[in-house]
Formats: C-alpha cells, sequence, structure tokens
C-alpha cells in the first residue's frame, strides 16, 4: 500500500490540516523536527560551553599584564602539577572517595529494609522519608548543619550531658580532620556531604537489592553460610551494581560542589573552591578551566569503570 492508496484529507481543511498531513506522511522528518530544538540546545550550549572551556584551559596569562595569552600552551595545565593545586586536587578526590564510602555503609542496611522488610504502607514511608530532605533548600540544610555542628551547636550540646566532651576535643585536636570545632573541620565537611548526598546512595541500592531472588539467600543459610559469608558472597556482589551507581552520584556531586566547603570547613580549598576563585577574585580564566578538566577527566575513568561493573543497569 502506498500513501496514494490512503484515505485522502477532505478539503477545505486549511492550512493546519495541511501541515497535518504533511507531517503524517513523513514521519522521519517530522522526528527530526522534534528532536531539533533539544538537539540545538545540547550541542550548542552543553557542548559548546564545554569546548569553550576545554580551549580556555589551553590557554595561559601573562605573570606581566595579567592578561590572557591566547596562544595555545600546556602551561596552564603544568601548574596544576604545583604543590598548593596538586593538593586541592588530592583532597577533592579524597573528600569524593571517602563521601562515596560513608554513604555506601550508612545506606546498604536503610536499602535492605526498604527492600525485604517494608511492606505496603511502610513502603510509602520510606521514600517520603529518603525523598523529602531532597524537596527542601540546599542552603538551608547546609546552614542548619553549620548550626547543628557549631561548639555552640546541639551536637556538642548532647556530648556534654553525656559527659563526653574529651572525646570531641580529642577528635578535634588530631590533624588533617580537627579544627577548632566541628562547623570548621574536614570531618564536619564529611558529615554534610554525607547527608546531602545520601538518597542519592538508597535509592539505586534499594533498587539493585529488590532485584535479588530472596531463595538466593535462604539457599545461602541452607547450606550452612554464615550471616557474613551471605553477604559477601551473595548479596554485595549482586547488589554492587546499585552501589557503584549511587557511587557515580555521591563522587561527582562532592567532586564538583563548593558551597558547602565554603559553609562548612576549613580554608583549604576543594576544586570546585578553586574555580570559583580563579575566575572570579584571580581573574585567572584558564587555570579555573584547568581545575574544572581535572574532574572530568576523573569521572570519565571512573564511568568506564562503573559501566565494566554494570552500573548503569541500575540506575
Amino acid at each position: 500500500m502506498t500513501a496514494a492508496d490512503l484515505p485522502q484529507a477532505p478539503a477545505g481543511r486549511g492550512l493546519r490540516g495541511a501541515l497535518s498531513d504533511w507531517f503524517w506522511r513523513n514521519p522521519g522528518l517530522t522526528l527530526f523536527l522534534m528532536l531539533l530544538p533539544p538537539l540545538l540546545w545540547l550541542g550548542i550550549i552543553y557542548l559548546g560551553s564545554l569546548f569553550a572551556l576545554l580551549l580556555q584551559s589551553f590557554y595561559s596569562i601573562d605573570e606581566y599584564s595579567g592578561l590572557i595569552n591566547r596562544e595555545f600552551t600546556l602551561k596552564t595545565y603544568a601548574e596544576l602539577f604545583k604543590p598548593a593545586n596538586l593538593d586541592i586536587i588530592l583532597r577533592t578526590v579524597a573528600m569524593a572517595a571517602l563521601v562515596t564510602v560513608g554513604s555506601a555503609v550508612v545506606a546498604f542496611p536503610i536499602a535492605w529494609f526498604a527492600a525485604r522488610h517494608a511492606k505496603g504502607r511502610w513502603k510509602a514511608v520510606f521514600y517520603l522519608g529518603v525523598m523529602l530532605p531532597l524537596w527542601s533548600s540546599y542552603l538551608v540544610k547546609v546552614y542548619a548543619w553549620k548550626l547543628i555542628l557549631a561548639r555552640e551547636g546541639i551536637l556538642n550540646w548532647i556530648f556534654a550531658k553525656l559527659h563526653l566532651t574529651w572525646l570531641v576535643e580529642a577528635w578535634l585536636s588530631l590533624p588533617i580532620v580537627g579544627g577548632n570545632s566541628l562547623s570548621v573541620s574536614h570531618t564536619g565537611t564529611f558529615l554534610v556531604f554525607l547527608y546531602v548526598w545520601l538518597p542519592y546512595m538508597i535509592l539505586p541500592i534499594q533498587a539493585s537489592l529488590e532485584r535479588v531472588p530472596g531463595n538466593l539467600v535462604e539457599a545461602a543459610a541452607d547450606l550452612g553460610a554464615t550471616p557474613r559469608q551471605t553477604f559477601w558472597n551473595v548479596l554485595f556482589p549482586l547488589a554492587l551494581p546499585g552501589v557503584l551507581a549511587g557511587s557515580i552520584f555521591t563522587f561527582s556531586l562532592t567532586m564538583g560542589d563548593y558551597i558547602i566547603p565554603q559553609i562548612v570547613g576549613t580554608s583549604r580549598r576543594f576544586i570546585g573552591q578553586a574555580v570559583y576563585a580563579h575566575q572570579g577574585t584571580a581573574g585567572n580564566i584558564p587555570l579555573a578551566a584547568a581545575f574544572t578538566v581535572a574532574p572530568i577527566l576523573i569521572m570519565g575513568v571512573y564511568l568506564w569503570f562503573a559501566k565494566r561493573k554494570g552500573a548503569f543497569d541500575a540506575l
């Protein structure tokens, strides 16, 4: 059957009817016109800005005039390997890794309870409890945690009531993780990151655990496996794609965030703060662009590894 054999549109339908018939007879072109606006947005606005950023990273700053020297060079990338800049990158990657591991440890039992024990109304309560923090303002949550972790905050008050203030002081006296108070320490930064990104780890793990047949756990117990052996040999390997899927969010969001370390943390910078400072007050846009390329490369390698482990199947 050809287009000529199909019923024709009645006469007098006007321009709208003619256009409707034309789109109906050309489905491929119709699909192309529908996809053209989002493709233009993706190609020009998103990818175009990334390529412009990449191009800026190959420029350099003239040390005398402070102007951008628009000649191709790797000098700016070489600056990333200076001790101060390399320390920023390593500190950010270490924090992202710790937040990811911490989120997985906290999220796994919560996700297990939701996948295996929460039924009906309780499952709805679980989803509400996990999603509710995401509905509140990001800044409100961060500033609320700053008040909680402050020396006069509720957390220190609880430790004082339990006569455990000495424990907090001993922890704050430690190098790297300590500080004047929890609100101006890497420990506080870690806790806030953990709280903010935790839902992004819980949901993929919960979805992954729901796919694990319950009879596998029963079979492991029948074969004499201990709970620890069942976890490491049955549950964890099958839930690993969900863990990796959640880690994509927690790792990448931690690496790119600059607000949490700015509000809760020490004066030691993270990549996001370095980018903000160099493109703003310092005016060193090439170095800021080079700093942004670093997490892109790190995440590219991480996504390749996560895909090989089946993480995208759990998203």
